[in-house]
């Protein structure tokens, strides 16, 4: 998972003030249960003196942020009375969590928000197709494609005059649809860099364009049925496997991750390695179970890669004033600084990793810190 998007955070002195809250709205009391949440959230900033003109910037966005349907939460992040990044999260936050310090509170959002995957899907007919987009970022793309040949359409029932002729005109219309249509799957393909095409449709006219997208592209095609209405097939339907064809390329991800760093041997495992290999901008992507119950702390400079378990080892490295943070957000803010992903695991996917944390590595060298076992 990459975390460019936290640029704009971790790239600005703080204090921050971080807030998490359920912003659902489909009851009829949704918006004095809101109104409750937030106002314990506003009591918990004021108590940790968190800046009256950054908690009433906040205060704006929670009030004024356009409704979502169903259950949904809202984070934001604000500081010097600005809010400088909100993201809708598509499930209610675990719990509502409002914090004020030197980093952001990021890590609820990145486990939360997942990995992810640009992807696009394609609903075809025999006159072109209907293709919706999302980049890693997340922005939504759409192309109608009318195929250049609309007529004849309809293959004649057999016996019917000229009846082979009418058969072959109809099938290559279908066929030049359908390169109309693969084209331009391609190029939005392309455009936000999928990982996936979902082809749903007329079973012909879904093959056929499956067929004419390049060689890159068709090892990323899943078909379906799902979204073909003469099926009788609902829109829910299309959107599972959507949502499942992405969720296996996020796994495979984390596979490739995992087999990366088992590979490593004695390098990248644990609190101590993963710090020292984050100082010397060694780490590619940091694996990390999540634990929100976590209270571990590490301490920081002003500087990305100011960052170790102990105070004194930062003094050594000129640190005039180190700070004690939570030590997941010191993590989060030294891979952005580095321009390195991460990989959020479950505790049964890394049941045996040292302190919780490993990091597979750029590279490796003589003076690389071996890891613990934990």
């Amino acid at each position: 998972m990459q975390l460019s998007f936290l640029r704009p955070i971790c790239a600005s002195p703080g204090p921050w003030t971080s807030v998490y809250l359920d912003a659902s709205r489909d009851t009829h009391d949704a918006h004095p249960a809101l109104d409750l949440r937030w106002r314990a959230l506003q009591e918990r900033l004021a108590e940790q003196r968190a800046d009256p003109r950054t908690v009433a910037a906040l205060d704006d966005v929670v009030r004024g942020h356009e409704p979502m349907p169903g259950d949904y939460g809202l984070a934001a992040f604000a500081a010097d009375g600005e809010v400088v990044l909100t993201e809708y999260l598509s499930a209610p936050p675990l719990k509502d969590i409002a914090a004020h310090g030197p980093l952001a509170h990021t890590m609820p959002l990145v486990a939360q928000r997942g990995e992810q995957v640009p992807w696009v899907r394609v609903l075809a007919s025999r006159t072109g197709a209907d293709v919706d987009a999302v980049s890693a970022g997340g922005v939504p793309r759409h192309a109608h494609v009318k195929g250049g040949n609309q007529f004849p359409l309809r293959r004649v029932q057999q016996g019917g005059w000229n009846q082979s002729h009418f058969q072959r005109n109809a099938l290559t219309s279908w066929r030049r649809n359908a390169g109309d249509a693969a084209s331009a799957t391609a190029a939005l393909a392309e455009r936000v860099g999928a990982e996936v095409i979902v082809v749903a449709g007329e079973t012909r006219a879904r093959q056929l364009l499956a067929a004419q997208l390049p060689e890159f592209w068709q090892d990323r095609v899943v078909q379906t049925d799902a979204g073909f209405p003469a099926d009788g097939a609902k829109q829910f339907k299309f959107d599972d496997v959507t949502v499942q064809a992405i969720a296996e390329v996020a796994a495979a991800h984390t596979d490739v991750a995992l087999d990366k760093f088992g590979m490593q041997r004695d390098v990248g495992k644990g609190m101590d390695a993963v710090v020292a290999a984050l100082q010397r901008r060694q780490v590619d992507t940091m694996l990390i179970v999540d634990d929100p119950s976590s209270t571990e702390e590490l301490w920081i400079g002003p500087e990305p890669t100011d960052i170790a378990t102990g105070r004194d080892e930062l003094v050594a490295m000129s640190v005039a004033q180190p700070q004690r943070v939570r030590a997941d957000a010191a993590l989060v803010r030294a891979l952005v600084g580095t321009d390195a992903g991460v990989t959020v695991l479950d505790p049964d996917q890394a049941p045996d990793l040292a302190d919780g944390v490993g990091a597979v590595l750029r590279y490796v060298d003589a003076s690389t810190p071996a890891g613990g076992d934990g």
